[in-house]
This record gives C-alpha cells, sequence and structure tokens, in this order.
C-alpha cells in the first residue's frame, strides 16, 4: 500500500489538494454569493463606518481643523482596513489548518476571499464619513458627516434582511444603535482630551 493510500486509510484527507472540491463551497448565484460572504462584509462595512466616523467624531469634538479630519480619517480607513481584512483571513486559515489536522473536510478553504470582501467593505462604508470632507463647502461639515454616516449604518443593517429571515427595519436600527453610540463616545471624548490638553481649535 502506498504512503498516500495509507494517509487515507488512517483517516487523514488530502482534500487541501483537490481544487474541484474546494469550488463546491463556493456559491454560484448572487444570492448565494451575498450570504456567503454575509458575515464578512457586514464585519467589515460595521467596523469601517464605526471606526472612521469615531475618528470625525473625536477631532471635531477637538474642534480641529478639515484637514486633520482628512489625514486622521485616511489613515485610519487605509490601515484598520487592511489589518481587518488580514486578521480575518488569518483566522480562517488558522481554523482550516485545525481541520486539516484532524482529518476533517474544509468549511471555508478560500480564506483570501473572505478578507478582501472584508476589507473592500471596510473601505466603501468607511468613506462614508469623510465624504462630507472630501468637498470644500462653507457651512461645517460635522452634521452633513452624521447624517451620512447615520443613512450609511441603517441601509447596511437593514441589508442583512435580504439573505436573512429578520424585519429590515429591526436589522437597520440595530446597526444604527450600536454605531451611534460609539459615534457619541468619540465625540465626548475627542472633546474632552481636547479641553485637557488644551489642543481645541477655536
Amino acid at each position: 500500500m502506498k504512503s498516500g493510500d495509507r494517509n487515507e486509510a488512517g483517516g487523514r484527507s488530502r482534500w487541501w489538494r483537490k481544487d474541484t472540491e474546494l469550488d463546491e463551497h463556493e456559491p454560484r448565484t448572487l444570492k448565494g454569493i451575498l450570504r456567503h460572504y454575509l458575515r464578512d462584509l457586514i464585519y467589515g462595512a460595521n467596523d469601517g463606518i464605526i471606526t472612521t466616523f469615531a475618528v470625525v467624531a473625536g477631532v471635531a469634538g477637538a474642534q480641529l481643523e478639515t484637514r486633520i479630519v482628512l489625514i486622521l480619517g485616511a489613515a485610519n480607513l487605509l490601515a484598520d482596513g487592511f489589518s481587518m481584512g488580514a486578521s480575518n483571513y488569518l483566522s480562517i486559515r488558522s481554523e482550516e489548518e485545525v481541520r486539516q489536522a484532524v482529518g476533517k473536510r474544509p468549511e471555508e478553504p478560500h480564506a483570501l476571499r473572505h478578507g478582501i470582501a472584508t476589507f473592500l467593505a471596510f473601505l466603501v462604508a468607511g468613506a462614508v464619513p469623510l465624504a462630507a470632507y472630501v468637498f470644500p463647502m462653507e457651512r461645517d461639515a460635522f452634521p452633513i458627516a452624521v447624517v451620512l454616516t447615520l443613512v450609511t449604518q441603517f441601509a447596511v443593517g437593514a441589508s442583512r434582511a435580504f439573505v436573512t429571515l429578520r424585519s429590515w427595519f429591526t436589522s437597520g436600527l440595530e446597526m444604527l444603535v450600536v454605531g451611534g453610540l460609539a459615534a457619541i463616545v468619540a465625540y465626548i471624548v475627542g472633546g474632552f482630551l481636547a479641553g485637557v490638553t488644551g489642543t481645541a481649535g477655536p
């Protein structure tokens, strides 16, 4: 008996070498794709818009210049987005390697695709709070950023209803409340630290 046969006979599957078997785990329809990557998309979009808006709210609370908002926001968008995508990729890879070690079939063989989905969702949603600061205007951009953020948060949450059994309103409201609380905390902390350090703007 060959060594490869002995391995399979002992229960150690060589599924990681069979591309046809791996492709069986990938959905073919649009709804199937959205459902399959829903965790990654919601995870990335939710964290992207909340963390970026937290930066915007913190800077606005400290009454700093618009360019500071853009610099810190863009830096957070790229660095944190890449970090989240990489973390999701490594997490899934680790889980699959454990399954491989005990001879189980894969559940998420294409870890890289999940990492990319998380990264892209983070970038798209996270760019929304910064949109109000990209184009110069006479009025304060922060209220506009608040409205854009809240609408996007609700829309992302409500979109889960397309692939789940939950109500679109309940799903949207849930994400809106969580994101809103994070934004309020960031705004208060930004204003407090600015007052303590004496760095508040005019």
